[in-house]
């Protein structure tokens, strides 16, 4: 009877220390150790002919590299694979100790076949295969996930799997911000790369900062943010990493910091003024931008006014093709219905706001949306062809929700063609 009493209460405790766990969890889940983990690319400011690579280690592992050559089936030829020496940098937030190693790779061949592993001495991962973006005008296609941010582990793993299964092909992954739940929760981040396993080695991400990025008493980044990420520097002084661009195959991506929008007025100047100069001097034919809080909300008790009046404007001048947004955990797309400049007239700019992961808001307000879906993970895959753009929204069980074609016009707004049966 004793000896059943004990066992009872240390199931008690240990039931505890689980529902305690969900958010604080107490002992790491993902601790790091000798082998690589954590693998991830990430866009380049040249995709054709650079990667970007960043991975962790225990921090008893003082260095890293990569080894990269084109891909071949002959096993025996990998001693030819050229060496890059890593960025290796300490970390510890609270009882975690790690380091965290950076390399980015150039001089390489326009849409080619690469593989590449990462580690040092006798702990390296797998040898992963990618693909160098190709040159402008060629057709492309890229991935668009809305908020991860809730069941990264359980229910958001197959939306980033059905969405490689249809684009393997993907040349980036755009994460619209509120990635995690908590940016200082290392074993957040650790379920996000279970979910996303080798996808994220693959395929390069372009992830944009969320409020849930920050902290909510410090407001401060998250500590996980750069270490693990390896993202261009091309952005406003004080904002690199959360704000920045990349070229891809005639595409301008652009990443605002829209957290920093809403919390600073010093630091919407900056992004205004550097967005402007982004829209005014682009080569490209079509232009994306993405960001986190969106111009317009779905949640009745919600409106990103400052970032509406701030950017709007210039995407209109410069006539912005596509924005993908996060924030309101549900899904909607709008241009017919939002006012452009032109008297009568749509705006020109296609708005969408989207979510992967099972968070799901319960409030509904869509007078400016074409099509909505709410209490539904959704992944979108876009196509860039000449010029159409095709855009496809799916659900997590593989069933086509929304699509649209956009035409580009010559010095006009794009032709809007709805291809999903109403």
């Amino acid at each position: 009877m004793v000896l059943n009493t004990k066992r009872l209460l240390l199931g008690a405790a240990l039931l505890l220390i689980f529902k305690v766990g969900a958010q604080d969890i107490p002992v790491n889940n993902y601790p790091p150790v000798l082998f690589p983990d954590r693998v991830v690319l990430n866009v380049t400011e040249d995709p054709a002919t650079s990667l970007a690579i960043g991975w962790r280690t225990d921090h008893s592992v003082k260095e890293g590299g990569v080894e990269i050559m084109e891909v071949t089936a002959d096993p025996r030829e990998i001693t030819r694979a050229d060496k890059h020496l890593a960025k290796s940098v300490p970390f510890r937030l609270g009882p975690i100790e790690a380091t965290y190693h950076a390399v980015s790779v150039y001089g390489l061949r326009p849409n080619t076949a690469y593989m590449y592993r990462v580690g040092h001495g006798d702990y390296w991962s797998e040898w992963f295969h990618t693909n160098t973006a190709g040159k402008p005008g060629e057709k492309m296609g890229f991935m668009y996930l809305g908020d991860v941010q809730a069941g990264t582990r359980s229910l958001w793993p197959r939306v980033i799997r059905e969405a490689y299964t249809k684009m393997p092909d993907a040349r980036l992954i755009m994460y619209a911000g509120d990635i995690v739940n908590r940016g200082n929760n290392d074993w957040e981040w650790g379920d996000l790369f279970y979910g996303g396993s080798f996808i994220h080695s693959s395929i390069p991400s372009m992830p944009s900062p969320g409020n849930h990025e920050y902290s909510r008493t410090a407001d401060t980044l998250s500590a996980l943010w750069k270490p693990q990420f390896n993202l261009p520097l091309n952005g406003p002084k004080g904002l690199e990493e959360t704000a920045y661009y990349t070229d891809v195959q005639g595409v301008r991506f652009i990443s605002i910091n829209s957290y920093r929008v809403e919390e600073s007025d010093a630091d919407l100047q900056k992004q205004k003024e550097w967005v402007h100069s982004l829209l005014k001097n682009n080569p490209n034919k079509w232009t994306v931008v993405t960001y986190h809080h969106p111009f317009y909300s779905i949640r009745p008790t919600r409106d990103n006014k400052r970032m509406r009046d701030t950017f709007k404007p210039l995407f209109d001048e410069y006539k912005v093709d596509l924005v993908l947004q996060g924030h309101d955990h549900a899904y909607a797309r709008g241009r017919q219905k939002i006012e452009g400049p032109g008297k009568g007239r749509d705006n020109g700019t296609v708005y969408v706001l989207s979510v992967s992961g099972s968070k799901m808001s319960s409030k509904f307000e869509e007078a400016w949306a074409d099509a909505t879906a709410t209490y539904t993970q959704l992944y979108q895959l876009i196509r860039i062809d000449g010029d159409k753009l095709m855009y496809e929204a799916y659900t997590a069980a593989g069933k086509l929700h929304d699509s649209f074609t956009l035409q580009k016009k010559a010095n006009d707004i794009n032709t809007l063609i709805e291809t999903m049966p109403r």
